[in-house]
């Protein structure tokens, strides 16, 4: 199994070529996106610079070193990327890759979609009006007819992890391969899905949570996400997961809108 790496270049590149450099890179930047061993790349440009030489850093994540030592380099898209740059490879002050390390994480510029929600209270109020629904309807009535009465607030609990509030529902009820396990055998059915997703829509409305594009886009992507391995795993050649952790939810392509 191979690990992704990080590749970073470092540029000393003098003031008044920096404009044609940046031109250069943006041709670049089309053989490097369409290589299949490219994850993401990103120029940055130093604000501190004050030696008439800008400083700038290319970051590029690659599938693994092997891949773009073995694979791109190796490839035409490479040959193409080297002609825009290659007068400035004497530039260079470091080319070197990088393994990521378990230090990572996220600062609190950005609220967990669990905060911008409004927290316990807030899963608590959808579960509640989700499983009134629930219960009501008539596809989906029979798959919970044995429902415990705590049910609705384990799931509010899951739901929070979920979206990064806290572990409570991994350290009271377990990790991912016990919520999946309540799956089994239920023979969930594509209708019956598509109502769930429905509903907990319509319960979210009710509930009164964030109603902007960025937060309900988040929450419908996970939504759609979990209904569709509870499908899978409901289903007779489902395997149990090995266990693993809750699994982690955040804001798709764009943060809170803040107006």
């Amino acid at each position: 199994m191979t690990t992704q790496t990080v590749e970073y270049i470092r540029y000393r590149i003098p003031e008044d070529r920096s404009a044609e450099f940046l031109a250069a890179y943006t041709r670049a930047a089309a053989p490097l996106a369409a290589a299949p061993q490219c994850v993401d790349y990103e120029l940055a440009r130093c604000e501190e610079s004050a030696d008439n030489f800008a400083h700038y850093v290319l970051r590029i994540t690659w599938t693994s070193t092997e891949d773009h030592v073995e694979g791109f380099r190796k490839s035409e898209l490479f040959a193409d990327f080297l002609a825009e740059i290659r007068p400035y490879v004497e530039n260079i002050e470091e080319m070197r890759h990088y393994k990521p390390t378990t230090v990572r994480g996220t600062g609190a510029s950005v609220p967990t979609l669990y905060e911008w929600a409004g927290g316990a209270e807030a899963f608590s109020r959808l579960t509640s009006a989700f499983y009134d629904r629930v219960l009501k309807d008539d596809l989906l009535a029979p798959l919970f007819a044995d429902l415990a009465p705590e049910h609705a607030e384990h799931v509010a609990l899951w739901l929070g992890e979920v979206f990064g509030g806290p572990h409570t529902y991994s350290l009271t009820q377990g990790g991912h391969g016990h919520m999946v396990a309540k799956h089994f055998g239920k023979r969930i059915t594509e209708p019956q899905r598509r109502r769930w997703v429905n509903l907990i829509q319509d319960a979210a409305d009710e509930a009164g949570l964030p109603g902007d594009a960025e937060f309900r886009s988040a929450f419908l992507a996970y939504v759609e996400w979990g209904t569709r391995l509870a499908v899978y795993f409901s289903g007779p050649n489902a395997k149990p997961p090995a266990e693993q952790p809750v699994p982690k939810w955040n804001w798709g392509a764009m943060p809170p809108y803040r107006g």
